[in-house]
């Protein structure tokens, strides 16, 4: 795991939040963030190639001919359809970045990528073209887990902000100044 995610999934990362400066706390939510939007992002790569290793094995299956590089970008707005909209809470983004990404699943993905062959699909065998499948979908779960962790930090972050401005600790002019 990335060295800036484990810190930041770490249980001693909320620690006393109640004690902190309130402009710690905005630092810290804006840092998950950041992080959340790279590893969205990166999840979002994963899943890109998994559709297409999905359609060219239904193509096998299915028995179509072997298709070229033009005909499957041809086909790559039919095949990536499926997921223009991710399940979940459906949080817009708060940065228009590509935010950081998990460098440890980012490598993962990219020596995955060209270790497959799936550059050149029609060379990879049956088997082959199922294992890189698999290993899309692995990581691609494990991007949606550190997700869903970070989304628990945002939310405990959040959370603190909401009480702070409830209770009067903190007031709105305070965002203008």
């Amino acid at each position: 795991m990335d060295d800036t995610i484990a810190r930041i999934l770490d249980a001693s990362y909320m620690d006393d939040l109640a004690a902190r400066p309130i402009e710690e706390i905005r630092a810290m939510r804006a840092e998950c963030q950041e992080v959340e939007t790279g590893l969205s992002f990166l999840r979002r790569v994963a899943q890109g190639h998994l559709d297409i290793v999905a359609a060219e094995i239904a193509r096998r299956r299915d028995g179509g001919e072997p298709a070229d590089v033009a005909a499957l970008v041809d086909r790559l707005p039919e095949i990536l359809a499926d997921h223009l909209r991710a399940p979940g809470n459906g949080r817009l983004p708060t940065t228009l970045g590509p935010g950081r990404p998990d460098s440890e699943l980012e490598e993962r993905l990219a020596d995955l990528v060209a270790a497959s062959g799936i550059d050149t699909l029609e060379s990879v065998d049956d088997d082959a073209l199922r294992q890189v499948g698999d290993d899309l979908s692995e990581l691609e779960q494990e991007a949606s887990t550190r997700r869903r962790a970070l989304f628990d930090r945002i939310d405990g972050l959040q959370a603190e902000l909401t009480r702070r401005y409830r209770t009067g600790e903190a007031s709105v002019e305070s965002l203008l100044s």
